[in-house]
């Protein structure tokens, strides 16, 4: 992999705690579905390519199928989402991209109906996680591995 800066060498106590949380979120109560179908989401948005790269892979591993991932860019048009899997997505489109209103009320609404608090805890920390990591791998040029 070739970068500009190798975060786990040179900060790591900042890069341990990122996977810290990262660990927290994949303990927590989210689905892991939903969990990767929203960090690929946000990185498509971010055009972090390592990271899309990373999350399809790890769909794939678990079950996700081909056509939901190709549909994913899209998914608003799509019918092969769930309602909670929309609500999560509409979410992830809103906190990513944080125009002036930031993440309004319908948004939040229709989110807060198809999850438990818990569960909409773990996705306000996954979304903004992914936005974190986006934040990393673009300006350092992470890229993902030759397969």
């Amino acid at each position: 992999m070739s970068h500009r800066l190798n975060l786990m060498e040179t900060a790591p106590e900042v890069y341990r705690a990122f996977i810290s949380a990262d660990k927290a979120v994949r303990r927590g109560p989210l689905g892991e579905t939903v969990r990767e179908l929203v960090k690929i989401r946000a990185s498509q948005l971010n055009g972090c390519v390592f990271c899309v790269d990373l999350h399809i892979h790890e769909a794939l591993e678990l079950g996700e199928t081909q056509d939901r991932i190709f549909q994913l860019p899209v998914w608003r048009e799509s019918a092969l989402f769930t309602e909670a899997e929309r609500a999560a997505l509409g979410y992830t489109d809103a906190a990513t991209s944080l125009g002036p209103e930031g993440v309004i009320d319908p948004v939040w609404d229709e989110a807060a109906r198809h999850f438990r608090p818990d569960e909409l805890g773990a996705l306000v920390g996954q979304v903004a996680l992914i936005n974190a990591f986006n934040r990393i791998g673009i300006p350092l040029h992470y890229q993902p591995p030759a397969r």
